[in-house]
């Protein structure tokens, strides 16, 4: 099985559970029909599942079971969606099109994309919570401090601010641009990996590793989305390119050019292979081709 393809089985696996288990219990508790439209419109509009895909496969190279873990992996989505809705806000980064479609607001209105945000990002942590009891509570509960200090002020929310700070801004640092990317883009994907690593109980040293891993990932996957941005085609990014550019946000490519972001994003995923070094078999097989098929999309 190609990376491709593995990554389509998973993602494959995550859609049922979002589709068959988490919205069914929504319509079981009575939700809005209105709201319930707006959260699925974003939620099952496709992708790759890439933050629940890491999840499941950290907790698989640590021999727990992927169906204990999805729950909590599927988690993931529901936060990286909500963050995708948000972002997406005339108030933000104020964009029309999301996955080659209207954004959640240009169809359900702002006050209707806030408030599918915001049930997003509060039934992420019930969802992830329902781990318990088929993973250890004393297991669940650092995963889940972990998982909501990478969504928060200290996190993606963080990031988020620091993107809007840095927008149009003259004199920013390479340090400064890794450091809000790291936040916005890079806190996710790391909890994605350890947590997954967490709830299969994996020690000190595998959760360092995943650790590792999940933040040269997030580097890498943020400078490819960077570039991707300036010689992507709309149609593959579900969004228009050079969106980046025209609201004046300073990105890898705008401060140090297409080769040297490529060479970077390639130094990232490098390190991300070593983390992983020690690890044989199917689950780590497929994470080191995962992180060199990231660059591999803008060589």
């Amino acid at each position: 099985m190609t990376v491709k393809e593995r990554l389509a089985a998973l993602a494959a696996e995550v859609e049922v559970y979002l589709r068959e288990r988490f919205g069914v219990r929504l319509r079981e508790r009575g939700v809005p029909e209105n709201l319930l439209a707006a959260m699925e419109y974003s939620l099952l509009a496709g992708g790759k599942r890439l933050r629940p895909v890491l999840c499941l496969t950290f907790a698989e190279l640590f021999e727990a079971q992927r169906g204990r873990v999805m729950p909590f992996a599927a988690g993931f989505e529901l936060i990286h969606t909500y963050s995708l809705v948000h972002d997406d806000l005339p108030a933000m980064d104020d964009d029309d099109l999301r996955r080659g479609r209207p954004s959640n607001h240009k169809v359900f209105g702002e006050a209707g994309a806030i408030l599918a945000g915001d049930a997003l990002l509060t039934e992420a942590f019930g969802c992830m919570g329902r781990t318990w009891p088929g993973v250890a509570a004393e297991l669940v509960l650092p995963a889940l401090s972990e998982a909501a200090k990478a969504a928060g002020a200290a996190g993606m929310v963080g990031g988020q601010v620091l993107d809007m700070d840095y927008t149009a801004r003259d004199g920013l640092t390479l340090a400064e641009l890794a450091r809000m990317q790291t936040l916005k883009t890079g806190a996710l994907i790391t909890a994605s990996c350890v947590c997954g690593a967490i709830l299969a109980g994996a020690g000190e040293e595998g959760v360092a590793r995943a650790r590792e891993y999940g933040e040269a990932v997030g580097a890498a996957f943020q400078i490819v989305d960077d570039i991707l941005d300036e010689i992507g085609d709309a149609a593959t990014l579900g969004k228009p390119v050079g969106s980046d550019r025209e609201q004046g946000k300073n990105t890898y490519p705008s401060m140090i050019g297409l080769d040297e972001s490529r060479r970077l994003a390639e130094e990232r995923v490098a390190a991300a292979v070593a983390a992983i070094e020690p690890y044989r078999g199917e689950a780590s097989e497929f994470l080191r081709d995962l992180a060199r098929y990231i660059v591999v999309r803008v060589q």
